[in-house]
């Protein structure tokens, strides 16, 4: 038996009432489990009788056990009785633990919030088009062209822009060299912005085999904190310069670096590509308006914890793609000169509207009864196994409820977000 009550930040009060038999059962399940922990005169260590126990100890000595035992099936039974959906752990007072009679508790717990919808049909949006110039195609053949590009050793002239040079270099601050100032043959690209600014430009026009003094500033937010801000001095020696030579764009190098026997066909497909990239980011950029606007006309009240979590899944994101880097999140710190709780602070705002575009548009799903078919479910399926080859059906058959849940709700998302793109009116 269970009692609600709404709190303020979208939390609840549930009072429960665990029946004085039932806490009983769990009291015993409780001895059981921890008998062999207590040590009784006049008996073995853990054979000693429940009852001995309790008037040695006090009859309290097994409640915590129970009450551990007890509490998820009847909290679980009020959650589903108030048809409320927790997203924290709650926080449990005992109110009554009398021997012998019924143990009453409350749970207080952040539960998803109910949102009031405003308009989300008929809303305006920008018209957005994004047009393919030749410019953007010639672009992308460039890359392909860099792409096999060789490098030549240059003699008789000096560095320039986009040569990559080999050196060596030894820095000092005051005169005084610091830890990793100092290097031999190294190879650097200039214009790649690699180095601390003014160096690379300061390498142009220098020879193989001159050297030079280069001095520049390290930036206010560098890394290291020993050289913030410092002005350095690099005594920097050319070894060698390499230049890059790209091939023609002819009909041969299409040949090269696709399907193509043309050039003409190659820029004809660079140019489809980059139209349905352009096609799939109006369309993104249209959703977003959308989806924006209709959080904008929605009410709710977000509880603080699931802002906290979505910064969780903001934070452990950066720290996966980070680490596909070689560089851990703390490392990443260190070297911006920030820390994980400033991280928290600014993408909170960011975090807060995830949330609420998260609850808004299962509030309009719900609304306009959206649902998936198991069709849809299946083909989903289908869709993601085949990623997985000749192990697809086997990846299939390893899926649980919860996991197909899970495509259900992604086909509802979108048939929802397909909803706000049908009702929408472009201006």
């Amino acid at each position: 038996m269970a009692t609600m009550e709404k709190l303020e930040g979208s939390k609840v009060k549930l009072t429960i009432e665990v029946a004085a038999d039932e806490f009983e059962k769990a009291v015993e399940k409780a001895y059981l489990k921890t008998k062999k922990n207590f040590n009784v005169p006049g008996f073995r260590k853990g054979h000693a009788p429940r009852k001995v126990i309790e008037n040695a100890y006090g009859w309290l000595v097994f409640f915590d056990d129970a009450f551990d035992i007890a509490y998820p099936e009847v909290y679980e039974a009020a959650v589903r009785e108030h048809e409320i959906t927790p997203v924290d752990r709650p926080e449990i007072s005992i109110l009554s633990c009398e021997q012998g009679a019924p143990v009453v508790f409350t749970a207080e717990v952040a539960v998803k919030p109910e949102v009031t919808l405003g308009a989300y049909k008929g809303i305006e949006v920008e018209k957005q088009e994004y047009n393919v110039t030749d410019e953007m195609v010639e672009a992308e053949i460039q890359k392909e062209r860099e792409k096999i590009a060789s490098t030549v050793e240059v003699t008789g002239r000096a560095v320039a822009d986009g040569d990559k040079v080999n050196l060596d270099y030894s820095g000092s601050v005051d005169g005084v060299k610091f830890d990793g100032g100092t290097a031999e043959n190294q190879e650097l690209t200039i214009g790649s912005g690699m180095f601390i600014p003014g160096f690379e430009e300061q390498m142009v026009g220098m020879n193989v085999g001159e050297e030079k003094d280069i001095t520049v500033t390290f930036p206010e937010q560098y890394h290291s904190e020993e050289l913030a801000g410092k002005e350095a001095v690099f005594h920097v020696k050319v070894n060698a310069i390499e230049e890059t030579v790209l091939p023609e764009a002819d009909d041969e190098f299409a040949k090269d670096v696709s399907e193509f026997d043309t050039i003409a066909e190659l820029r004809a497909d660079k140019r489809k590509k980059l139209e349905e990239a352009a096609e799939l980011r109006a369309k993104n950029q249209r959703e977003n308006e959308l989806i924006e606007k209709a959080c904008e006309n929605a009410a709710v009240e977000i509880p603080e914890a699931m802002i906290e979590r979505q910064m969780d899944h903001i934070l452990n994101d950066i720290r996966y793609r980070l680490s596909m880097q070689g560089i851990s999140l703390e490392d990443y710190c260190k070297y911006t000169g920030t820390s994980i709780e400033d991280m928290r602070k600014e993408m909170r705002e960011d975090a807060a509207k995830r949330v609420k575009s998260q609850l808004v548009l299962e509030a309009i799903g719900k609304a306009e009864a959206v649902e998936a078919a198991a069709e849809e479910i299946e083909e989903k399926l289908n869709e993601y196994a085949a990623q997985f080859g000749d192990k697809a059906e086997s990846f299939k058959t390893g899926l649980t409820d919860e996991d197909k849940l899970y495509f259900a709700d992604q086909i509802v998302l979108d048939k929802t977000i397909a909803l706000l793109m049908d009702n929408a009116v472009e201006k």
